[in-house]
C-alpha cells in the first residue's frame, strides 16, 4: 500500500454526539423521528448516545492508541446553524474546532462530512426538506460557513453521505427520517441533493480553499447469478441504479442513460448550466460498502441460492431479482459477508470512472451481543475486517485500483438509526448507561493490520 495511505475509522454526529439540546443546537429530523413512538427499535433515541460531545478527548485517545492516521466524522448542521440557515451558533463552531484541533494534535487527519442525514427540522417543516430548492440553497450557505470556520485545517471534505439512503429510505420506503413513502419522491430528493453538492463544490473551488472535496455513496456488489447475457445485464443494471444514479452526474453531468430511457419524465432533468456545474464536481470517490447479492433477470430457484431477497428500494423500476448463496455468512443485520464482492466493486468503479482516487469511507459489520463480555470478544468482526481489507489490498496491488484510504465503520457502538442500540457496529464497546468504552478484539486486530502494512512500507 502507498506510504500516504489513510487508515482510519468513521462515525457520524447524530449517532454518537448526544447533547441534543445543549449549547444552542437546533432540532433535526432524526431528533423528532426518534421521539415518534414506533419508529425506532425499543423506542430508542439519541439524546445522549455515546456522549461524544463531552467525551471526544477520550475518543481521540482511543484512536491514537489504535494507530489510525485519519478520522472521518460528520458535522451536525443544526449545531452550526440551529434553523438550517441564518444565525450561526458560536458554541457549535467551538466544539468542532476543539475536535479538529484535538485530532491534529495527535497526528490524526480529519475527514469531514457535511451531511450525514440530520437535516435541521426547520428546513423540513417549512420547506419540505430535500423536496425544495430552499434546502439546496441553505446547504450551500451552511457549507460556506464550515469552509470558512474549519477550512484552514480540514483538507478533506465530503459533501454528502449515502444520498441513496436519504432518497430511498427517507422518502421512498419511509423507514428513515423524515419517514415519507413515495415511488417518485426519491428521484426528486436525489436530484436536489446532487444540486446541493454541486453548489457547495462551486463555493469550495471559487473560494480557493485548500484540499479536496468529494461525495460518499453506498453500494453493495451485484454478481450475475449465471453467466448468461441476461443475468450479466441484470447485475450491471442493479449497480447503475444503485451507484451510477448518484455518481454518474458528478462525473458526466447527467444520470445513466438506462435510467433516462426507463424512467422517462419521472427522472428530473438538469439544465445545461446545472449539468456543467455537476460534471467533474468531485476530487475523489467515497465508497461505503457492506455486502453482496446475486442479481438475475428471472426469479431464482430458492434451493439454489437461498431465500429470495428484496431489491433495496426502487424494486419495480429495476425489474430484477436479488438472491444469495446459502453458504455466505450473515452479520446480525442480515448482510452477507462476501469479501470478493468488495474487490469486484472496487474494480467496477475503476472501470466506470477511470483512475479517480477512491476512499473506502465505510466498511464494517454488526455483531449481536447480549452483554459486554460477548461484545468485546468479536472474532466475527475481526475476521470480517481482516478479509475485507485483504480484498481491498488485492484490488490495489494486483488490479491497480486507485484506493487512497480505508475507514472502518465504526469507531464505537452507537445509535444505529431505526435499529436503535440493538445493532452494534463498533470496534470499541460502548456502555450506553455508564459511557464506559472498552476496545474489542476487532480493535486490536485492526491495529495489527495497520501496523503490518506500515512495517511493510518501512522495510521497502
Amino acid at each position: 500500500m502507498k506510504k500516504d495511505f489513510y487508515w482510519g475509522t468513521a462515525t457520524s454526529a447524530h449517532q454518537i454526539e448526544g447533547a441534543w439540546l445543549e449549547d444552542g443546537k437546533g432540532l433535526n429530523i432524526w431528533d423528532t423521528f426518534s421521539h415518534t413512538p414506533g419508529k425506532i427499535t425499543n423506542n430508542d433515541h439519541s439524546e445522549v448516545a455515546c456522549d461524544h460531545y463531552h467525551l471526544f478527548e477520550q475518543d481521540i485517545a482511543l484512536m491514537k492508541t489504535l494507530g489510525v492516521n485519519s478520522y472521518r466524522f460528520s458535522i451536525a448542521w443544526s449545531r452550526i446553524l440551529p434553523n438550517g440557515k441564518g444565525e450561526v451558533n458560536p458554541a457549535g463552531i467551538d466544539f468542532y474546532n476543539r475536535l479538529i484541533d484535538g485530532c491534529l494534535a495527535v497526528g490524526i487527519t480529519p475527514f469531514v462530512t457535511l451531511y450525514h442525514w440530520d437535516l435541521p427540522l426547520t428546513l423540513q417543516m417549512e420547506n419540505d426538506g430535500w423536496l425544495g430548492q430552499v434546502t439546496v440553497d441553505a446547504f450551500t450557505e451552511y457549507a460556506q460557513v464550515c469552509f470558512d470556520a474549519f477550512g484552514d485545517r480540514v483538507k478533506h471534505w465530503i459533501t454528502f453521505n449515502e444520498n441513496w439512503c436519504t432518497a430511498v429510505l427517507g422518502n421512498g420506503i419511509g423507514i428513515f427520517a423524515p419517514g415519507r413513502k413515495s415511488e417518485d419522491e426519491p428521484y426528486v430528493v436525489a436530484h436536489n441533493l446532487l444540486l446541493a453538492h454541486g453548489q457547495a463544490v462551486q463555493v469550495f473551488r471559487k473560494g480557493n480553499y485548500p484540499g479536496q472535496i468529494g461525495i460518499a455513496n453506498n453500494c453493495d456488489w451485484r454478481e450475475p447469478l449465471t453467466d448468461t447475457a441476461e443475468d450479466r445485464e441484470a447485475a450491471e443494471k442493479a449497480l447503475v441504479y444503485f451507484f451510477g444514479w448518484l455518481t454518474d452526474p458528478v462525473f458526466f453531468g447527467d444520470y445513466p442513460q438506462i435510467m433516462r430511457e426507463e424512467l422517462g419524465d419521472r427522472l428530473p432533468t438538469f439544465t445545461p448550466e446545472q449539468s456543467a456545474m455537476l460534471k467533474g464536481s468531485t476530487d475523489f470517490i467515497g465508497l461505503n460498502h457492506y455486502s453482496t447479492h446475486y442479481a438475475s433477470k428471472e426469479k431464482p430457484l430458492q434451493n439454489l441460492t437461498g431465500a429470495e431477497e428484496g431489491n433495496g428500494g426502487m424494486m419495480t423500476d429495476q425489474n430484477i431479482y436479488l438472491s444469495h448463496s446459502p453458504d455466505w455468512p450473515r452479520t446480525s443485520m442480515g448482510w452477507f459477508v462476501v469479501p470478493w464482492g468488495f474487490r469486484n466493486m472496487l474494480n467496477w468503479i475503476k472501470a466506470r470512472y477511470g483512475d479517480c482516487p477512491i476512499f473506502v469511507t465505510e466498511n464494517g459489520c454488526s455483531v449481536a451481543a447480549d452483554n459486554k463480555e460477548e461484545a468485546v470478544n468479536d472474532e466475527f468482526r475481526a475476521d470480517f475486517i481482516t478479509q475485507y481489507t485483504h480484498a481491498m489490498v488485492q484490488a490495489v496491488e494486483e488490479d491497480g485500483v486507485n484506493v487512497h484510504g480505508y475507514f472502518c465503520w465504526s469507531l464505537m457502538d452507537n445509535f444505529e438509526w431505526c435499529r436503535g442500540y440493538n445493532m452494534r457496529f463498533g470496534i470499541v464497546y460502548c456502555d450506553f448507561d455508564s459511557q464506559e468504552r472498552s476496545p474489542k478484539t476487532s480493535y486490536f486486530r485492526y491495529s495489527d493490520i495497520i501496523k503490518k502494512h506500515q512495517n511493510a512500507i518501512d522495510k521497502a
